[in-house]
């Protein structure tokens, strides 16, 4: 199925990810060839949103400032590759502060659903976590499994698989994308 939408995490899937957070716009670096792949999503006229759990922000470990700097620097390397990125939703609550957008819950797939003016059947989700195949699975999206983050990628397929046995996964979002597109 070519996807009207495709959501992708930021942290893992877009750009390196560290265990102790991305706290500094130096900090950010795109996993090779993520900024292409973006652009191809964006040539093949699919709409792309940013669906990202950033609780850096709610533990108080970067400001807002900061924040906004990495993304000013994510946000120009994607347009400088030909990339475009519809809308973007971030969580910035704490893991424990119970609020309805942190992945794993469904609300910031939806949101993006929303913005993007797709429908779940016609959205694909791209992650590197648990968290973001249960967010996709709850809102009925259908999810892609990169393995380019920093968890245990054999033990985040086997339970991802656990949710939805037929899930694909893949070394990184330039692979993923190639998939999706050769399909089509």
């Amino acid at each position: 199925m070519r996807p009207a939408a495709v959501l992708l995490d930021r942290d893992g899937v877009i750009n390196l990810d560290s265990p102790d957070y991305i706290l500094t716009p130096e900090q950010w670096l795109p996993v090779p060839g993520s900024l292409d792949a973006i652009a191809r999503l964006t040539s093949a006229g699919i709409r792309i949103a940013i669906v990202s759990n950033q609780s850096a922000l709610g533990r108080g470990t970067i400001s807002q400032d900061s924040f906004n700097a990495i993304h000013a620097k994510m946000m120009l390397a994607i347009e400088q590759s030909g990339g475009f990125i519809s809308h973007v939703s971030y969580c910035p609550h704490a893991p424990d502060a119970g609020c309805h957008c942190r992945k794993p819950k469904a609300g910031m797939v939806i949101d993006s659903l929303a913005a993007c003016n797709a429908t779940a059947d016609t959205t694909m989700m791209i992650g590197d976590s648990l968290r973001d195949m249960q967010a996709a699975h709850a809102a009925g999206v259908a999810g892609i499994l990169v393995q380019s983050g920093y968890g245990d990628a054999d033990a985040i397929l086997h339970a991802s698989r656990q949710l939805m046995p037929d899930i694909p996964a893949h070394a990184n979002l330039a692979a993923a994308v190639d998939a999706m597109l050769e399909f089509n």
